[in-house]
């Protein structure tokens, strides 16, 4: 190598050398200048971001005044319940070890939705905005607010957000018990995120009906978020028999693929086209749609099957919810057997080690004499009963027959007496009816007998309402569609059949049908009482866990979910539905 070339060589090494050395010299500079930032810029940022601690002085001031903004009195005397219990220690705005505990309780109050609940009902959205904002002037607001919410969730998960009897009326089985207090107390102490959801999650009743609901209602919660709307059939049209050629039909087709999308039934997975002859496959479809609905299955399109196939799905969403609310109102425990009436589903279930043994068609009171819903036990069964006619029955319904036709009565069976001795009998043909007007002053009585109201067996239970199960000599209305023509009683398609659930090991020393034979008026015993449920559930699952719907007979959906103000949806649908 030349002279030259030397020395250019060590010019080159020598600036290599001294790009390197400030090469490291940058590097340090440049990761001393990005741990500034972050010291001055991020850490600040993130102090913010998290709530500042609170002190138990901070608590305590704050609930000892005699209202809060927003408070209820119930829910001020739970927090300071709470707070005292827990020494006026915050248990959500924390330093670092509850961050997670606070941020887990916001997921669940955001979840509230998925039980029929609403977020909105609990300051999900003030909340939320605390949490990210979380100012040092608003942690005692997070605080206390969280528990707030927390507390009424847990309340409204487990005996129902609603007060029964003033949501429903006609609702007389008690709440179950439950205090919010010491519930939270426990979930918390621990404060284990996980400990918290799992508490939390095991509130809402635990039974197969309760799930079936809510899972539904979350996939259509989906189909009201995608925008989905269900197609109309014409209300206005005659009804349209198998083999029939209309034009609604290929609305009807797409509205059974659309239940198809939700409920995945088999039978709704029919052929898409624009036909207008109701073929068979199309027949199969409807009548199994009409099963699901508590319709007769018989294929033929009318009123009723139009009604329920136009039915929206912020109807179902609503039935749903107000299901889910009454389900919450049951006691958390049953018996091994019980039997189970639903009204609005004209349905009777005989249940027994929570699976249905058996269930059966059953005819409620009209509307104007509405059988209540209320718990009792079954105590003993009645062969060849007698019928002693209610007074409000007698004016409204038997005088005036009695008036059109003076052989009525003795046609009937139905014998006249002075008082309810049933001691002094009159002659009804010595009677004036006309001249009684609308009252009568006379008790009656129906004999034993094919004509008997009760039919050959009657279930008595203590009650208030005078309300029994029994058989009925009409069957032919266990074929109607809308089930209400009792005057409150329950009427039963298979009264043998109940006898024997109820009387267990019993029936058969019981002779029951003997006893039928005899035509005499006898009392049999339950070995051990039974419980028995009347309910009203316009929404409910089968075994399978296949969801079944009936219309509000009496309007007491309607009028719960006016009374929680469920009827017309909130702004956001995770807050409202």
């Amino acid at each position: 190598m030349t002279l030259p070339h030397q020395h250019a060589r060590q010019v080159f090494l020598s600036f290599n050398q001294g790009i390197e050395k400030y090469q490291y010299s940058y590097a340090i500079i440049a990761r001393y200048l990005v741990f500034l930032y972050f010291a001055f810029t991020i850490l600040p940022a993130l102090a913010e971001a998290r709530p500042a601690t609170l002190s138990a002085e901070a608590i305590r001031a704050q609930l000892a005044k005699n209202t809060l903004e927003g408070v209820s009195e119930t829910s001020l005397s739970e927090l300071r319940r709470f707070y005292h219990q827990h020494d006026y220690q915050p248990v959500w705005v924390q330093e670092g070890v509850t961050d997670n505990l606070l941020d887990m309780a916001l997921v669940l109050i955001g979840r509230a939705h998925e039980e029929g609940l609403s977020g909105h009902d609990y300051q999900i959205e003030t909340l939320s905005r605390l949490r990210k904002a979380a100012p040092d002037t608003d942690s005692l607001a997070l605080e206390l607010g969280i528990t707030r919410s927390m507390l009424a969730l847990s309340h409204d998960l487990y005996r129902g957000r609603l007060a029964a009897t003033s949501a429903d009326p006609d609702w007389h089985i008690p709440q179950p018990a439950f205090d919010p207090v010491d519930f939270l107390q426990q979930s918390v102490a621990s404060a284990n995120p996980a400990r918290l959801e799992q508490a939390l999650t095991e509130l809402s009743p635990k039974i197969r009906q309760y799930s079936a609901l809510k899972q539904l209602l979350g996939r259509l919660r989906d189909l009201v978020t995608a925008g989905t709307e269900w197609t109309q059939i014409p209300d206005n049209i005659a009804s349209i028999h198998p083999q029939d050629k209309h034009a609604a039909i290929p609305l009807v087709r797409q509205r059974i693929r659309e239940m198809h999308h939700v409920f995945e039934k088999q039978e709704y997975d029919i052929a898409d086209n624009n036909s207008q002859i109701y073929d068979d496959q199309l027949v199969k479809a409807v009548k199994s749609f009409q099963r699901q609905y508590g319709l007769n299955a018989d294929g033929v399109i009318g009123k009723n099957t139009r009604r329920a196939l136009n039915t929206t799905v912020i109807e179902h969403i609503q039935q749903l919810r107000i299901t889910l609310e009454r389900l919450r109102w049951l006691p958390r425990k049953f018996s091994e057997r019980y039997i189970l009436v639903n009204i609005a589903g004209f349905n009777l279930a005989a249940i027994q080690d929570n699976e249905r043994i058996f269930e059966m068609r059953i005819v409620v009171g009209r509307d104007y004499r509405s059988t209540p819903s209320f718990s009792s036990r079954i105590s003993h069964l009645v062969v060849n009963p007698y019928w002693n006619v209610p007074t409000s029955i007698a004016n409204k319904d038997l005088l005036p027959k009695q008036q059109h036709n003076p052989d009525y009565f003795a046609s009937e069976g139905i014998r006249v007496f002075s008082s309810h001795r049933y001691e002094s009998e009159l002659d009804p043909y010595s009677i004036d009816w006309h001249a009684l007007g609308r009252s009568l002053p006379y008790v009656l009585r129906q004999e034993p007998g094919r004509k008997n109201a009760l039919g050959t067996i009657k279930f008595m239970f203590p009650n208030p309402f005078s309300i029994y199960l029994h058989d009925t000599p009409s069957k032919y209305l266990f074929q109607k569609d809308i089930r209400t023509f009792s005057s409150g009683c329950i009427r039963l398609e298979k009264p043998q059949q109940l006898a024997e659930f109820v009387l267990g090991s019993a029936f058969e020393q019981a002779n029951i049908q003997e006893k039928i034979d005899s035509g005499k008026t006898q009392t049999v015993h339950l070995p051990k009482s039974v419980p028995i449920y009347l309910l009203y559930l316009t929404a409910w699952s089968d075994e399978q866990d296949e969801v079944h719907f009936s219309s509000d007979i009496y309007g007491r959906d309607k009028r719960a979910l006016a009374y929680a103000r469920w009827l017309q949806p909130e702004p956001h649908l995770s807050q409202s539905f």
